[in-house]
């Protein structure tokens, strides 16, 4: 009762009286008392405790409030009453953008719909042959190594279209944090457009956003020609790069975006977590925040400690200031853009505090909801590519690799230049890296040769 009545007395001495009610806010609290301490604590600051970001570890909390006391927590104004309650960080939760890029013109990889076997599924010829493809070698690799990766890559991004036809067997139940359910379709965001609409063969490519050019028919690329739908397809895009990359991967969609591009920070620390506790291998987050999170930190810690792989891209503001997760690089392998002549591409972010390595990221053909395909540029479809490889070297010798194994055997790439790190991405180098550093001199990955 004493140590109850001291926490009220620095609460009033250091706040003093209260202030008007405001707005909900939303903040993210890191404990290491568990539940009943953040219960503790909003039961003195008048918080609301909304659940638990990290699962059954019981450390991380998402909290409400309507008034504005927690802010001085948020600013570190009173250290003891953290310190007593066992309280470690308190941050505001924040609305996060997808980053776009430009797209300087549609590709012909977009106009190339001819079918070709990949994989037992039928995919477009555009799509499995792009120029990204072959820069990094990818066909030499699966064929060489005869693998076609394995383990579950999770992708924490606006969703994916469940049905697409080049995607559905590969796909696993995955989680909308956006609404709190099973589940991770694009299509929920939608209004307008029919679930699962398909590719005819008479649609020609045609800007739908800013930053992508897909293949739809008229009326649908009018209802996404809008604000709330600059982000629409994203997640169907990463994920079908992962595919093309690691076409026997499976393949688990986390959706904390929503499809105007925008996701809180609280709902992307809760898919990191929630893809750990899932079993995925390797974790692709095609976005990045502007300022450290303890709460970000923590989460990709517990992921490394767990033998997860952390790929990001490095961002899209041709800086080399820190964005994040990507410079978070003692547990994250950031990743930048590179022309298809294998040089930086002129928006991306660089130097090694954001970026590993780089990856194309120019043009990128990839699958689009509706069973279709779009192009897009970004440094959010060179991580993917990055992703996917983790998951060739690990099916590789079908043992697990690591975070700093996967870094390792990635920096085998083509020396570029040093904002690069270890330049542009080579897939057969990386693998080769991989299994000859292990001391084995061939692949032994189950998967067929590539037939078309």
């Amino acid at each position: 009762m004493k140590r109850i009545t001291l926490i009220v007395a620095l609460i009033v001495l250091t706040l003093g009286a209260p202030k008007p009610a405001a707005a909900q806010s939303r903040y993210i609290v890191r404990s290491t008392g568990g539940l009943s301490s953040v219960l503790n604590l909003c039961n003195l600051l008048k918080c609301q405790v909304q659940g638990a970001l990290d699962g059954p570890v019981g450390q991380t909390f998402l909290v409400t409030s309507t008034n504005n006391l927690l802010d001085n927590l948020v600013n570190g104004a009173i250290t003891l009453v953290q310190s007593l309650l066992g309280i470690v960080s308190v941050e505001a939760d924040r609305l996060l953008p997808i980053p776009q890029a430009p797209l300087p013109s549609i590709p012909s990889g977009l106009y190339d719909n001819a079918p070709v076997n990949y994989y037992g599924v039928v995919a477009w010829h555009g799509y499995v042959v792009q120029p990204a493809a072959q820069i990094i070698r990818l066909q030499d690799a699966q064929n060489g190594f005869r693998i076609g990766g394995s383990g579950i890559v999770a992708v924490i991004d606006t969703g994916v279209d469940v049905n697409h036809p080049v995607l559905s067997a590969v796909l696993i139940p995955g989680y909308d944090f956006t609404r709190k359910q099973p589940g991770a379709s694009e299509w929920l965001d939608v209004s307008g457009l029919p679930n699962g609409s398909t590719y005819t063969g008479t649609q020609q490519p045609g800007y739908v956003q800013q930053s992508t050019a897909a293949v739809l028919d008229q009326s649908t690329a009018a209802v996404l020609d809008d604000k709330n739908y600059t982000a629409f397809g994203h997640g169907t895009m990463t994920s079908g790069l992962i595919h093309l990359v690691a076409p026997r991967a499976k393949i688990l969609p986390l959706k904390a975006f929503s499809s105007d591009g925008t996701g809180n920070l609280s709902n992307i620390i809760a898919a990191l977590y929630y893809a750990v506790q899932q079993h995925a291998n390797v974790v692709n987050m095609s976005f990045d925040i502007p300022a450290f999170s303890p709460a970000l930190n923590q989460a990709a810690a517990y992921a490394n400690k767990a033998g997860v792989v952390l790929v990001a891209a490095a961002g899209n503001g041709s800086t080399s200031a820190p964005v994040y997760p990507a410079a978070l690089n003692s547990y994250v392998v950031g990743i930048a853009s590179t022309t298809n002549w294998d040089s930086r591409s002129s928006f991306s972010n660089y130097g090694s505090r954001d970026v590993w390595i780089g990856a194309p990221g120019e043009n990128i053909v990839s699958t689009f909801p509706g069973g279709t395909y779009a192009s897009a540029s970004g440094t959010s479809f060179s991580s993917p590519i990055i992703a996917g490889t983790v998951s060739l070297i690990l099916s590789a010798k079908q043992q697990t690799v690591n975070q700093s194994q996967a870094a390792s055997a990635l920096s085998h790439g083509r020396t570029l230049t040093p904002d690069l790190n270890h330049g542009r991405l080579d897939v057969y180098q990386a693998v080769s890296a991989w299994v000859n550093g292990s001391g084995s001199t061939s692949g032994s990955g189950s998967c067929s040769l590539l037939c078309w």
